[in-house]
């Protein structure tokens, strides 16, 4: 009977041209590429933050490699140069599947500790660089790309059962809380402390420091709240189309929505592309370091 279903179903899977991913996987690998050569290369950007950013850019470069790869082997699977179910293509086609899962779970990470990062840097800002030393950033990337790493292991090797699918439904729920819990929180009290700061009887160019100095970091909340909600737009079909696996798979209706799965990873690729703009747009330091990278000019800063 649900054969039936699927084979009613009036929604043709809909293809996406393989130069296509193509294209965004190498244009988006060269600008991650671009921002993590930028942060090493500046010692002005050897903060914590935009450890972070590098840490996120990496895993932007796993989803959209990941993604490339796959779609160049169901190319020379549809010339007949591979077997779409051979023991080594499935074997790798698993490969990629781990690596698209650690991303999605690698960039979720990232974004909460850039979140806890931020509000270290807002809240405890005379203790900040006590708290967040850049030991204890490397400490906290090893363990996130550790963990992401097996985990995406085990989620596709254990795909199957539905337990682990509800495990990964209620990791994303609940970092997608928790981190919007803490901008919400951050731009609340964000908002008390400039009231209270204009009440003070400071001197004007204390105030004024003050003021920019909080400024600045409410930019950087700001600028990675953009990036959170692109990325929420950029990957949240996909993961409908997980919940859709494990609820309904022989549905009709939501065959309808699996047949635009390739749609869906372009969308998510395309988020590998949008993020390098938005830190351009959103950091004068990066844009002045990227330009001269570009350029080729002699950058004192980057020395």
């Amino acid at each position: 009977m649900n054969a039936t279903m699927v084979n009613q179903s009036d929604c043709p899977e809909v293809k996406v041209p393989i130069p296509l991913f193509f294209a965004i996987g190498v244009v988006s690998l060269a600008e991650n590429l671009l921002v993590v050569v930028a942060v090493i290369r500046n010692r002005n950007l050897h903060l914590p933050m935009y450890c972070f950013i590098c840490s996120l850019a990496g895993f932007n470069t796993i989803a959209s490699l990941s993604k490339t790869c796959e779609n160049v082997m169901i190319g020379f699977a549809d010339v007949g140069q591979l077997e779409k179910k051979g023991s080594s293509e499935r074997k790798l086609d698993d490969v990629m599947d781990s690596l698209l899962c650690m991303s999605f779970v690698g960039s979720i990470s990232s974004f909460l500790a850039i979140a806890v990062d931020r509000y270290i840097t807002i809240f405890h800002a005379l203790r900040y660089h006590n708290i967040m030393t850049m030991q204890r950033t490397g400490a906290i990337l090893g363990v996130i790309w550790t963990t992401c790493g097996l985990s995406a292991v085990l989620m596709v090797r254990f795909f199957a059962y539905k337990f682990i699918m509800i495990c990964f439904i209620v990791f994303f729920i609940v970092s997608l809380v928790i981190i919007c819990f803490l901008y919400v929180y951050m731009f609340m009290l964000a908002r008390i402390h400039a009231r209270k700061i204009a009440a003070l009887p400071t001197s004007s160019r204390g105030r004024d420091q003050h003021q920019r100095w909080r400024g600045n970091s409410m930019r950087g909340a700001l600028t990675l709240t953009i990036l959170f909600g692109v990325f929420m737009v950029c990957w949240a079909p996909f993961f409908v189309h997980l919940i859709i696996i494990m609820v309904c798979p022989m549905n009709p209706y939501c065959e309808c929505y699996r047949s635009l799965f390739q749609l869906h990873m372009v969308l998510m690729m395309s988020h590998a592309l949008i993020d390098p703009a938005i830190y351009a747009l959103r950091s004068a330091e990066l844009r002045h370091t990227f330009s001269r990278m570009l350029l080729c000019s002699d950058c004192r800063l980057c020395s």
